[in-house]
């Protein structure tokens, strides 16, 4: 976790002060005078503020069903972030762990331990992701395939993973994807002459959804540990 970071979730403080505070050199890493926001915290570091150590709070992780026209950002743009629809404290500590286009809707993760998320998104560790996909067209007979071989998509040169493909009927299919390239489901359909009408995240791991559209809920010990990647 930044240095920045670490101090909002060690105490009371906002960012600006927290900056303030690196500025003034009154943060101090394993009895270095710490200089950089930037800085990266790991857990067996021992961060003092004044003379006292920090101890940060414990993070925080919530499921939460995205509606449509809503943004995995931490600020309103076009459209309002899905973050107005949590209520709880501190609120700008908290990111998305998989972000998820404002016309989709679904499976949104969201958590303050980077570490988690992190690792949850990596493609390294490929973690499931299910989508259920409408599309406009009736899907071509050779769709598994070549999603299972991985597909070029426009403007790159590197096939995506192997994507698994379920079809339900004609215009309905569950895609599962182990990686997250910008806009990808609706550029893996295009590539093979098709074009989403609406996408929707049902899973991410073994974890599915179970709430209704615009609600919350926090997840379980259990289901964040089975969603860590323990290195």
């Amino acid at each position: 976790m930044r240095l920045d970071k670490f101090i909002c979730k060690s105490t009371e403080y906002a960012l600006v002060d927290a900056l303030a505070l690196i500025e003034n050199r009154r943060v101090v890493i394993n009895s270095i005078i710490a200089t950089e926001a930037s800085h990266q915290v790991h857990k067996n570091n021992i961060v003092m503020l004044d003379g006292k150590t920090l101890t940060p709070r414990p993070s925080r992780y919530f499921l939460l069903n995205k509606p449509i026209d809503t943004i995995c950002s931490n600020v309103d743009e076009q459209y309002p972030s899905v973050l107005k629809l949590l209520d709880v404290d501190r609120v700008t500590e908290l990111h998305i762990a998989g972000r998820l286009d404002a016309d989709t809707t679904g499976l949104v993760l969201i958590t303050d331990d980077g570490h988690w998320s992190f690792n949850l998104t990596s493609p390294k560790n490929k973690c499931e992701k299910v989508y259920r996909v409408l599309l406009s067209r009736p899907i071509s007979a050779d769709a598994t395939k070549r999603f299972l071989e991985g597909i070029i998509l426009q403007g790159e040169s590197k096939l995506t993973l192997p994507a698994k493909l379920h079809i339900i009927d004609s215009y309905n299919v569950l895609l599962t994807l182990t990686e997250g390239r910008f806009h990808q489901v609706k550029r893996m359909f295009s590539a093979i002459g098709n074009r989403v009408k609406s996408l929707h995240r049902q899973q991410i791991g073994n974890l599915e959804l179970d709430v209704d559209i615009g609600h919350w809920r926090r997840l379980t010990h259990a289901e964040v540990e089975a969603l860590s990647i323990h290195e």
